[in-house]
């Protein structure tokens, strides 16, 4: 296998994303909460959380955002996010305080094994499949609301009751706002009107929404970096004597141009699969553009999944890790644990992109997919390390 080594190692608590919320519910005197990264006690936190903040992408656009900076040059620290770095298996990491092995969301299209159905966890959840079933795990809202904090998501309107609301963010009460200065002024109130230890995660959606439309380093991109500073530096200003104030990212993010936008299911002009051996025996593609997951059907036997594994190896091994589900979890991709029921979400064979490229099945996803520019989901350092910056009032 080139390239560079692969990623192996569980990630432990004083440094991933998971245990940002448990420390924070710990500073504020939750039961059974670890407070791993050892968030100051105060009676009140916020945690603001932003879609798409890396850790290098802060570092290069500093001087677009110079109270983040500042607070990364005072004391911040870089945390690892979850495997497939994506917005549903990070942010229910965050919720539950646990690695993707426990909770199972394990990336943006997953394979549901009890219905063969591949459902998208982020907005797309198949009507029958339950959110609390499928990650019954109790969430740090949950665990927070019963010792006698007021647990706050602050977010847009659309998430109160979506499914991955309801999976990994369950618990305490939801203040929402459609645009970022209303969320952020939402925070500030609840954090001055709070008469009880509170704890408010707030859902910052436009710097991730801006990378994946125009690209990493964009005038939108830019000005939605900007905009956030400005929140963040008001809020830290605004909230009573006493408070915590957070932010990280879920995930990190890289440009892919067009021409490395490449669709592994194309057709050739008599109809049929112009690259077949990527997949022979295979029954449902899932996962995302920079980390595909492939299941085989269950008659495909060793020599063909070797195949295969080959056939992808030979055309993207240059630019992608290609190994198999066992593989990546004894190299501590999904946690300490994965349990059975989440074993089998994940792919039998994955493609984990570490170059500027992006692996589409364009039978499965819509034409303006390909315009996405700003993408992540793999595990390099870029889409993985984010921030945790503190401010203290």
């Amino acid at each position: 296998m080139t390239g560079p080594a692969l990623p192996a190692g569980v990630v432990p608590a004083d440094r991933a994303l998971r245990s940002v919320l448990t420390s924070a519910a710990a500073a504020l005197g939750v039961p059974g909460c670890e407070n791993a990264l050892a968030v100051p006690e105060g009676r009140r936190v916020v945690v603001a959380l932003v879609d798409g903040l890396g850790r290098s992408l802060l570092k290069r656009f500093g001087g677009h955002a110079p109270t983040l900076r500042s607070a990364m040059a005072g004391g911040g620290r870089v945390l690892e996010a979850a495997v497939p770095t994506t917005t549903a298996a990070s942010l229910t990491s965050l919720g539950t305080g646990l690695d993707v092995g426990e909770h199972g969301v394990a990336g943006y299209d997953v394979l549901d094994p009890d219905r063969d159905v591949v459902i998208n966890q982020l907005g797309g959840w198949d009507e029958a499949t339950d959110p609390v079933g499928w990650q019954p795990k109790p969430t740090v809202f949950e665990r927070a609301a019963a010792a006698g904090v007021d647990a706050v998501t602050v977010s847009l309107p659309a998430f109160e009751r979506s499914a991955l609301t309801r999976a990994g963010l369950r618990g305490g009460r939801f203040v929402a706002g459609r645009t970022l200065i209303a969320r952020a002024q939402a925070a500030e109130r609840v954090m001055k009107d709070a008469r009880m230890p509170t704890l408010v995660y707030f859902y910052v959606n436009e710097l991730d929404k801006a990378g994946h439309r125009d690209g990493v380093g964009s005038e939108r991109w830019l000005h939605a970096l900007e905009e956030i500073d400005a929140a963040v530096r008001r809020l830290v200003d605004r909230v009573p004597a006493g408070t915590v104030v957070l932010a990280t990212g879920d995930h990190g993010m890289v440009d892919v141009p067009p021409s490395r936008r490449v669709d592994y299911a194309a057709l050739d002009e008599a109809g049929e699969l112009a690259d077949p051996a990527l997949l022979e025996g295979i029954a449902h593609t899932a996962g995302e553009p920079r980390l595909v997951q492939l299941h085989f059907r269950s008659d495909a036997g060793p020599d063909v999944r070797e195949r295969v594994r080959r056939a992808w190896a030979e055309r993207y091994g240059a630019h992608a890790w290609v190994l198999t589900r066992d593989e990546a979890v004894d190299a501590g991709w999904f946690g300490a644990v994965v349990e059975d029921r989440v074993r089998a979400r994940i792919g039998d064979l994955l493609v984990a992109v570490h170059g500027d490229l992006a692996l589409y099945d364009g039978r499965r996803v819509p034409p303006h997919a390909f315009e996405m520019v700003g993408q992540h989901g793999a595990p390099t350092r870029a889409e993985r390390e984010v921030p945790l910056l503190t401010w203290r009032r």
